[in-house]
């Protein structure tokens, strides 16, 4: 799933491709990708792009004086930029292709989505903050009024694993099940660890880590193009996706603990005292 610092790349592509130039066609190729329908799609065209913003994992398309474009790229989708697009209309229903949007130059871009679960989503509307999940979004940790003491303030009361809390886009925007993970293991820390239980510093260690970790990456991803991305942001990972690896760190080998939907990794020798955590997913299918 892309997060935080792929959307923020993308964010910074499309504003050099996409800003001063005019939609000629917007079209959807998988209805189910649209969550909104007044305005409809086709009112984006002939409109010029002014501006492209990023909320959390949501990109945002500003035209003059047009409707807004706010898509979520979920779980398995992909934007995908051309610098031609193909010149005939695409079949609905053949492949993963959801939606195109064609510029005055002939370029654009197509939205994808692999899979059978189809969760990307398109809305058109006339303010972001229109958008459920966007209006829902805690703050951004990225932004420069995000301070340690705001976040001490958001975790104090919090009675779930630091994991969920770090995941939860109402209480944080833009952290998903990848970067939660760099950044427990950069502040050394188990992703069991209630939140509420932080002492001052811990509080300290999460914060540096969280706003290093993003960083770091967003850095790496600046200037890379929207094909790349996904490769870049694999590259750059120490812990999550690598069960198995030796730890980049102490060179302990890295564990997994899976849920229904979703897995996490960890490195025991930095983050719980040397302690493998309880996979009764796996422990059940063992016995």
């Amino acid at each position: 799933m892309p997060e935080l610092p792929e959307v923020e790349a993308l964010k910074d592509f499309l504003t050099e491709h996409l800003v001063g130039h005019e939609i000629v066609r917007a079209l959807p190729v998988a209805i189910s990708v649209l969550k909104t329908y007044d305005p409809p799609l086709g009112a984006l065209e002939g409109h010029r792009v002014t501006a492209v913003h990023r909320y959390g994992k949501f990109l945002d398309l500003e035209t003059d004086g047009g409707p807004r474009l706010v898509t979520h790229l979920a779980r398995a989708g992909w934007l995908h930029w051309k610098d031609q697009l193909p010149s005939g209309l695409p079949r609905p229903g053949k492949g993963p292709l959801a939606l195109r949007v064609a510029l005055e130059t002939g370029a654009g871009f197509d939205l994808t989505e692999a899979g059978t679960q189809k969760r990307l989503a398109v809305y058109v509307v006339a303010d972001a903050q229109e958008v459920p999940g966007v209006s829902r979004l805690g703050p951004d940790p990225l932004a420069d009024d995000f301070d340690e003491a705001r976040f001490a303030a958001l975790l104090k009361d919090e009675r779930r694993q630091i994991k969920g809390a770090l995941r939860d886009q109402s209480l944080i925007a833009g952290v998903g099940n990848a970067y939660s993970d760099e950044i427990l293991h950069a502040a050394k820390m188990s992703p069991f660890k209630l939140a509420a239980s932080l002492r001052p510093e811990d509080v300290t260690r999460l914060y540096e880590a969280l706003r290093t970790t993003l960083t770091g990456a967003v850095e790496r991803s600046r200037g890379i193009a929207a094909g790349r991305l996904k490769a870049e942001k694999k590259s750059g990972l120490r812990v999550h996706g690598r069960t198995g690896e030796p730890c980049p760190v102490c060179g302990d080998t890295i564990r997994e603990v899976s849920f229904s939907d979703s897995s996490l990794q960890y490195c025991p020798t930095c983050q719980t005292g040397g302690k493998p955590l309880a996979d009764r997913r796996l422990s059940r299918l063992l016995k």
